[in-house]
């Protein structure tokens, strides 16, 4: 082999280990993904089974239901739409009614969501940024709060 198809051979192999990590970590952010609805949005927008999501909205005033051991079932609305979300772990500490909330998770086969992680304000004045412009959009709520 000559010094020209040496140093061909190093550049390519180079390459090809570059496009794999690209493509690696193509795959790994695609597959991390997670859009963010509002209740209404799910009315208009079809989101199959199985499909991550994070949802958001303000816990519906009493929907909450705790079952057996960690189990909670509670509402999301926006006002204009209501889902009814299924979470089994501990709360945050300040999760009630009509406070903003945002859960990450995907609809089972049955139509019902299912959450694994519930995230909820941490003071009086703090509503996640999605939530407080989509409910101020809609005219849902008219806060002045910090938002993040």
């Amino acid at each position: 082999m000559t010094r020209k198809q040496k140093r061909l051979a190093v550049i390519a192999g180079g390459m090809s280990f570059i496009i794999a990590a690209v493509l690696l970590m193509m795959f790994a952010f695609g597959q991390s993904v997670a859009y963010f609805y509002m209740p209404s949005d799910l009315e208009k927008t079809a989101v199959g089974p199985g499909t991550r999501i994070r949802l958001g909205g303000l816990v519906a005033e009493g929907s909450v239901v705790r079952g057996e051991g960690s189990a909670v079932k509670f509402s999301v609305t926006d006002g204009t739409g209501t889902v009814p979300v299924s979470y089994t772990g501990i709360l945050p500490d300040l999760f009630r009614e009509g406070q903003g909330v945002v859960t990450e998770g995907a609809f089972d086969a049955a139509g019902g969501f299912v959450a694994d992680s519930v995230l909820a304000k941490h003071d009086e004045n703090y509503m996640p940024k999605e939530v407080a412009d989509r409910l101020k959009k809609d005219g849902v709520w008219e806060g002045e709060g910090k938002t993040q």
